[in-house]
């Protein structure tokens, strides 16, 4: 899992009335600035380039820049968000990848797709079908990632809001995992690191280089990927997960 760029955006004041299907109360704006500014430390610490864009005060939702765009080693693929409020979200995260990218796709309507219903997997890909990604949307992005000599599985998801709400991938040939997914077939030959009920919000966790950042506060969950091997660096989220945000959610990656 090698990555030497990122790209995240700053809160904007009016994150703390953007979208959620979780009742958990109003997001404080200070103390998510707070815990943004930590996980932006976070992925210098494991070693990559961020490129910080401004806050956007026109969508609340901005600051979960993953559901903008699909990365990969040979193409940007610019997503069609599901919330028909943060399409125009992608209309800067599209120049912006320009200047990285030489090869930029588009899902298309009436596809929709949110990047936090993909997991790459080496050079294969699990597309989520949730209430935010559409059959069309994830039909399209196979499509394209075949033609860049990719591979791609359509999943259906059940009960989580976005398909990496509830798993994970972290090299090594390993799956941090929850809910639904624990025992799906489709995943029998990874090694597993099982999230239990009560921390199943751990289970957003990011691999990059040599690091796992996980959510604090899920003990259960750490003890059980440094047995595993791997170095973790944790970072407050109390304020994300109140508007169904996870640690994948905050950036892109390549």
């Amino acid at each position: 899992m090698k990555f030497s760029q990122t790209i995240v955006r700053k809160i904007s004041k009016s994150f703390v009335n953007g979208l959620t299907t979780v009742d958990l109360g109003k997001p404080d704006y200070e103390k998510a600035f707070e815990q943004h500014s930590s996980y932006v430390e976070a992925l210098k610490q494991c070693g990559v380039k961020v490129t910080v864009l401004e806050a956007d005060e026109r969508f609340p939702d901005s600051t979960f820049v993953e559901d903008t765009a699909i990365l990969t080693e040979k193409c940007a693929i610019i997503t069609n968000p599901g919330a028909e409020s943060r399409n125009g979200e992608i209309i800067e995260i599209q120049e912006v990848l320009s200047n990285f990218y030489d090869e930029i796709e588009l899902i298309l309507e009436p596809g929709t797709l949110d990047g936090g219903d993909v997991m790459q997997v080496d050079n294969h890909f699990y597309i989520g079908l949730s209430n935010r990604t559409n059959e069309e949307g994830a039909r399209q992005l196979k499509e394209i990632l075949e033609k860049y000599d990719y591979s791609a599985t359509i999943v259906p998801v059940e009960k989580f809001f976005h398909f990496k709400t509830g798993i994970s991938y972290i090299g090594d040939n390993t799956l941090v995992l929850a809910g639904e997914f624990i025992d799906k077939d489709l995943f029998r030959d990874f090694n597993k690191i099982i999230v239990n009920e009560e921390e199943e919000y751990a289970a957003n966790c990011i691999r990059i280089n040599d690091y796992v950042i996980i959510p604090k506060g899920y003990e259960e969950t750490k003890k059980k990927i440094v047995a595993a091997g791997y170095s973790v660096i944790e970072v407050g989220m109390s304020e994300f997960v109140k508007q169904d945000g996870g640690l994948t959610c905050l950036s892109l990656r390549f």
